[in-house]
Formats: structure tokens, sequence, C-alpha cells
């Protein structure tokens, strides 16, 4: 978690001397195929500079040649004037480079001292780790930015967003001279963006260059100098923030007029109730996760589940799945059956399926294709004797891409190649073979372009309209006031209230959000 009172911080002192870095005409090719094509932008220090673009655009492909992970098959970079030739991201970190990737790079069996420190471990006569001094680092570290976390718990025990967290802390303490934030606030609840925002002013006001990526409007506008709009490859505009507009960067990324406005519905929840859920209790430990938790969820509902990070959001999602086995109490009803999933394929058994929050780690199999994907929670119900049939398997695929407007060559499409929005698609695709009556959506949206964006929230009302019904979890508060027919919210496990959808607003999201702070 963050603390909150360290969001204020005093300016610093701008460095004297600023790191200078300028692309030259970069360009990059692949077995013919052109990812990048003259891309020229000036990065300067004390600057953040916003890098937007769809997925596919060239952004991933243009840092990973900033970091040294690829070298450019056209172009020059300098940095202070000097040429610059990155043969690996150990050669860019020489220089002040560092990157901060938004898939973690981090490793689960470490604990998180051990991977703050990852590579700079403090040692003992030139030979042993000193255990305790790197436990003291990594809690100085964490501190400075105001993260408080278990420096002895294990990172595969920590939720997505607090994973991000050591991912920044390791990334912060390189001391770097350009620093790219890859979507660092994916993971993260608005209250603990605002607070990353502060971060990332003072690195700013201390002379490092910020390479920033985000799909986040309001954060662009918020926090940076220039923004450079990648489309297709080309470099369609560089220019500063105060010079531009919401609008127009949407349509420069995407080559059309976006507006994300909430979701047109055709049909209204019915009075029909599909889940309820009644005094419900998880523990973990001595830790109470979720406490009284009582709702229901019509047919057709879009229901919004609100909370900063660790307010139990994802706990609940996984909960009702049977993710967590049993609850300490309470009781949960299914279209009037009672229901105790203990197992997520009990979960299934009962009419639910779960998009989890990290889509990549837990809901795909990223070298394998479209149709393998699909067919893997069916694999239970339409087996024969034991033995898959393929061609089922490819029907399910094929129909899955045709409703969900997946863009991929057909269901022996690789995962992997996929971009963001498609890959979340295969997740729902999947899912919604199995026939659910209930679908639990946990940041269904996370780290995807404003384009698939809209897509994604289309096919919510859409399938709410169809009469499934829907919970869904965001780091993002336009997103409930955009898709949701009513939301609940959650701080420290517990309701603090409910909002119809008349009034949903920003303001009302986070009073409930932080009623107990």
């Amino acid at each position: 978690m963050l603390d909150s009172t360290t969001a204020v911080r005093a300016a610093a002192e701008p460095a004297e001397s600023k790191v200078e870095m300028e692309l030259f005409n970069i360009g990059m090719t692949f077995s013919d195929v052109s990812v990048l094509r003259d891309v020229s932008v000036k990065i300067v220090g004390g600057e953040i500079h916003t890098l937007m673009g769809e997925n596919g655009a060239g952004k991933s492909t243009l840092v990973k040649i900033i970091s040294g992970v690829q070298q450019p098959t056209s172009g020059t970079m300098t940095i202070d004037g000097e040429a610059l030739t990155l043969m690996s991201p150990r050669e860019a970190e020489a220089h002040g480079i560092v990157i901060m990737h938004q898939e973690l790079s981090l490793v689960p069996e470490m604990t998180v001292a051990e991977n703050v420190m990852l590579g700079h471990e403090p040692v003992r006569n030139s030979i042993f780790i000193d255990r305790k001094s790197l436990r003291e680092k990594a809690k100085s570290a964490l501190a400075r930015f105001g993260f408080t976390l278990d420096v002895d718990k294990p990172v595969k025990d920590l939720r997505v967003g607090e994973q991000q967290l050591v991912e920044i802390a390791r990334a912060l303490l390189m001391d770097a001279r350009v620093l790219i934030m890859d979507e660092p606030t994916s993971a993260l609840s608005q209250t603990e963006a605002d607070i990353l925002m502060e971060v990332v002013r003072d690195l700013a006001l201390e002379g490092v260059a910020v390479i920033y990526i985000s799909h986040r409007m309001d954060e662009v506008f918020e926090i940076s100098d220039k923004v450079t709009v990648l489309r297709d490859g080309d470099m369609i505009s560089s220019k500063s923030v105060s010079e531009t507009t919401p609008a127009e960067l949407v349509e420069m990324m995407v080559g059309r007029s976006v507006e994300i406005v909430s979701v047109e519905r055709k049909t209204l929840p019915s009075a029909q109730v599909v889940l309820q859920v009644e005094d419900m209790m998880l523990k973990q430990g001595d830790r109470i996760l979720l406490e009284d938790v009582s709702f229901s969820l019509r047919k057709g509902e879009v229901l919004g589940i609100g909370g900063l990070l660790g307010a139990g959001r994802t706990e609940l999602l996984e909960t009702l799945f049977g993710a967590r086995g049993l609850p300490a109490s309470g009781q949960i009803t299914i279209n009037g059956n009672h229901v105790w999933p203990s197992t997520p394929a009990a979960g299934v058994a009962a009419g639910l399926a779960l998009i989890t929050e990290d889509r990549k780690g837990n809901g795909l199999l990223l070298e394998r294709n479209i149709r393998d994907n699909i067919a893997l929670p069916l694999l239970p119900l339409k087996t024969r004797f034991g033995l898959k049939s393929p061609s089922m398997e490819a029907v399910e695929a094929k129909s899955a891409i045709e409703k969900l407007r997946i863009a991929a060559q057909g269901p022996d499409h690789i995962v992997g190649r996929l971009s963001g929005g498609n890959q979340q698609k295969v997740v729902l695709g999947k899912w919604l073979a199995t026939n659910p009556n209930v679908l639990l959506l946990d940041e269904p949206t996370r780290g995807i372009d404003i384009g698939a964006k809209e897509e994604i929230y289309d096919l919510i009302g859409k399938l709410a309209d169809s009469g499934l019904s829907v919970l869904f979890v965001s780091s993002e508060i336009p997103e409930y006031l955009a898709v949701c027919d009513r939301m609940i919210v959650l701080c420290e496990g517990r309701i603090t209230g409910e909002l119809t959808a008349d009034e949903m607003s920003v303001e009302s999201i986070k009073e409930l959000a932080m009623r107990f702070e």
C-alpha cells in the first residue's frame, strides 16, 4: 500500500546539468515488415515526455531501442550530443537509462526486499550478500516513495497492484538520468496513482528525463510537459501538452474521432436476482479481508465494485469464484440455489466466470494459439473418454473470433502476437464459451489502448443486454460511469455505500472509497 502522507513533498531544485537525448530518423524492420519509420524526437532532463499510441503503434519497439534491448535498422541516437549505440540493457543502465516495464519482471519466489535490490545487493567481504543491509536498504527505498510493504513477503503472495509498487521502487532506486515508465499506474487505484504522480514530478524537478507511457488521458494532461503520438509505426506528432486537447490526441492515435461516453443499453436490468451475497466474511490468518459484505445482482445488470487498492475488490471476486476456498462465513445464492464454490471448477459449475486482473499471468497461455486458449475451461465439460475434440475447439474459437471481433488470422493465431485488447477478448471468449450466468470482470481494460477500451465497454453493454449479469472492478473511476448500472464501494473490506447510475460521480465514489481512512 501507499502512505498518503508522502504525497506532498518539498520541491527539489532542478539539476544543474540536464541530460539531453535525441533520436534521429529511427527505423526498425523485422523480416521485411517495417514497424518504425523515421521517428525523430528530443528528450530533455527535467521534462515529463509522454509517449502515446494504440497497441501495435510502435511504442514498445521504440522503448526497446532506447533501453538497449534492440538495435534500430536505421537512424541514430545521441545523449548529451554524443552518438550512442546500445547493445544491451546493461549498457543503457551504464548511461543512466532505466526502464520500468508494464509487464512485471519480478522473481516470484524472492521476497520484496530481494526484488527491490536485485542486481544491486550489498555484500560483505566482497563475497556474501549482507542480508540485514539488503532489508534496510529495501525498506528505505520503499519509504522514500511512500510505499509500505512487508519486505520479507514473497512477491508471488502480493496482489498485482502491490507487485507493481515493487517494480516501481526497484526502477526508481537506480538513480536514472532517463527513466522510462511503461503504464506505471495500470494496476493502481486513483489515489495511489495520484501519489505516484508526485514521485514522478519530483524526479523531473531533480533533472531526470521521464519518458512516460500511458493510455490514461487524464494522466497525460495532469503530468506531461510534452507528448509524442505514434500510429502504425509513424510519428504523427510531437508537441507541448498545452498545445493539444484530449480529443485531438485520440484522433491522432486511432486515425478517427473517438468519444468515450456512457454505454448505450438497449434493455434495462430485470427485477430477477441472479446472485445474492449475504454477510460474507473472509479471513487470511488473523487479518479480515472482507467483513459483512451483502449485495444482490440482477439479471442483465452491470454492478460496479469500487474501492482503493487493498479494499477487497479482487478478494471478493476470487471468493465468489472459488479461487480462495470457502469464506469464513456468509451465504452465496445463485438463481435461488445456495452454493459454496471452494474451487474454480466449482465456480464454473455454479455458473460463474472470472476474468482476472493479470491476463498474461493467469488468463492466457501466450505461446499457444487462440483455439487452445478458448478450449481451456471447456476441457472438463466437452471431452469424451478423456479425449479432446479438435473440431469442437475450432468451432468455439471461430465463434469467439467472429462474435468478439478479434483481429486475428484465425484459430491458429498465437495469442502472444495479438494486441493487448485482442488478448483480452480471447480471455473473454474462453469464459463466455462456458455459458456463465455471472461474469466477474477484474480490471478488464488494464494496459489496453483507448480504442480497444471503447470496444470492451461496448461488449460489456451487449453482454448485459443479452441477459448476462456482470460484476465490474476497475482502477479508473470514469469506467464505472461509462458501463455500470449501479455500484457498491468497499473500504477496508466493508461496504461503505451504494450508488445508482444517477448518483455516481468521481467525487461520490472517492468519498465512499476513503470513508474509513
